[in-house]
């Protein structure tokens, strides 16, 4: 069992080189999210739930760009792998035209029902003057970062193909500039210092669209001017032609992607509002749990996507099955043991991280709970993190969508709904018991998995 679970050292060597740039970049990027997140809180209450119900609506759009990156990305870890980068160079026109289609049907849908969609957080219990400041504040917000989607879409497509091809050091480089600038930007424009305007939730916006725009000129500048490293960026706006059988290929494994990622961010964010209806407060506390979510769990989602690379890789190197099943195992549990040490963080910063927020004791107590919550249940998210990222690198994109974003549906969301509405459970135990069905899921991976059907070459 132990030859199974446990690598040698080359092992870790070769799985840290993909990992670890892709978990500094998350782990930078998070903890700067958080700072810009209790900065906000800092201002007040009613400005950090506007930007926390913003942030769950562009969630969605973030995960639609990922999903439709992800579907062209499978393609392009294995033509990587077999060294064929004439067929990288079509996915990543794929993914620039993707983004064109996706960022205008985000702006068309923000600008128009934006302020309806903030409604759905805002029936919790609370009064009408606090409802009308989150409304006001989220609305201010979304207003501005509206203009850095673009930006955001096309530089995952080359982050994420930079990534897929083995370079994952400059995706980090510009994500860590990136956030530099958005966190001195934060400081100058939401206070008002160095002679700037106070600006609040719409400084926030701004230095965020800014330095989207800086991360995309460093990954599009570096691919271009690197062409030794880079060869499939050569000629690459010479036409946008993808070969058809491609673009099919890519369509058919990549929709069920796009279809996941939508419906699952969709998915998260019915279930948050499902925890709201018990109160407004639960809207804060929710945010501050994810704010400290999203920056312990970093090693899981890095960990995931070294996953998906490595054994997409393999698969596309024709490497041995049973070498490449081994692999994942090792990487799997490699991911679980790392989740484990970070949810005893998480745990540990239950009470104190709450308190940096300019908030109530209501709030402070709730955002406390919720992230004991997340701290037990942190290695089952792990193992079924991983679980996805494989089968997705074989390119069985139906059977993720099946073990996604229709578990959230056919099962957390039902749940949620149910006893948020005819019963009266408290919201934290609501809470743990919708999340917990991550037991079921973890022996649904499990199951798929061990199955080996997802292992396929994907590439002609």
């Amino acid at each position: 069992m132990s030859s199974i679970l446990i690598g040698d050292r080359k092992f870790y060597r070769s799985t840290l080189t993909v990992a670890v740039p892709i978990m500094i970049q998350n782990l930078i990027t998070n903890f700067v999210s958080m700072l810009d997140n209790i900065m906000v809180g800092r201002v007040g209450n009613a400005q950090m739930s506007g930007v926390a119900i913003v942030n769950q609506i562009l969630f969605v759009f973030n995960l639609c760009v990922f999903g439709a990156m992800s579907g062209a990305g499978i393609f392009t870890a294995q033509y990587a792998g077999s060294g064929d980068y004439k067929g990288v160079r079509a996915t990543l026109r794929f993914k620039l035209m993707t983004v064109v289609a996706i960022c205008a049907a985000g702006i068309a849908a923000m600008s128009i029902f934006g302020g309806d969609l903030v409604r759905l957080w805002l029936r919790g219990e609370g009064s009408a003057e606090e409802a009308a400041s989150y409304l006001k504040f989220a609305t201010d917000y979304l207003t501005v970062m509206v203009w850095g989607l673009v930006p955001f879409a096309a530089a995952n497509a080359y982050c994420s193909t930079l990534r897929e091809s083995g370079e994952t050091l400059v995706p980090m480089t510009a994500g860590i500039a990136a956030i530099v600038v958005n966190l001195f930007l934060n400081y100058v424009l939401i206070f008002g210092k160095l002679g700037a305007p106070i600006m609040g939730v719409r400084g926030a916006a701004l230095a965020t669209v800014i330095s989207r725009y800086v991360e995309l000129a460093i990954a599009a500048a570096w691919t271009h001017t690197h062409l030794e490293k880079a060869p499939y960026a050569r000629e690459l706006y010479r036409s946008l032609r993808v070969p058809w059988p491609l673009v099919r290929n890519i369509l058919i494994k990549g929709t069920p992607l796009l279809l996941n990622e939508a419906l699952w961010a969709a998915g998260t964010a019915a279930l948050n509002q499902c925890y709201s209806v018990r109160s407004l407060a639960v809207v804060s506390a929710l945010n501050i749990e994810s704010t400290v979510w999203n920056a312990m769990s970093v090693a899981f989602m890095s960990m995931g996507n070294a996953v998906g690379i490595i054994i997409g890789q393999r698969l596309g190197e024709g490497r041995d099955r049973d070498q490449v099943m081994k692999e994942l195992w090792q990487l799997t549990a490699f991911s679980v043991e790392l989740n484990a040490v970070m949810a005893l963080l998480l745990a540990a910063v239950s009470n104190a991280f709450p308190r940096l927020y300019a908030t109530t004791g209501e709030v402070m107590e709730l955002a406390a709970s919720f992230i004991r919550v997340s701290a037990l249940l942190m290695p089952l998210f792990s193992f079924t993190n991983s679980c996805y990222f494989a089968l997705r690198s074989g390119g069985r994109t139906m059977i993720t969508f099946l073990f996604d974003s229709v578990f959230v549906w056919g099962v957390n969301v039902p749940l949620a709904f149910v006893l948020s509405r005819f019963t009266a459970v408290p919201v934290v135990p609501l809470f743990f018991i919708c999340q917990a069905t991550e037991v079921i899921k973890c022996a649904i991976g499990f199951y798929m998995i061990k199955r080996r059907t997802w292992m396929q070459t994907i590439i002609a």
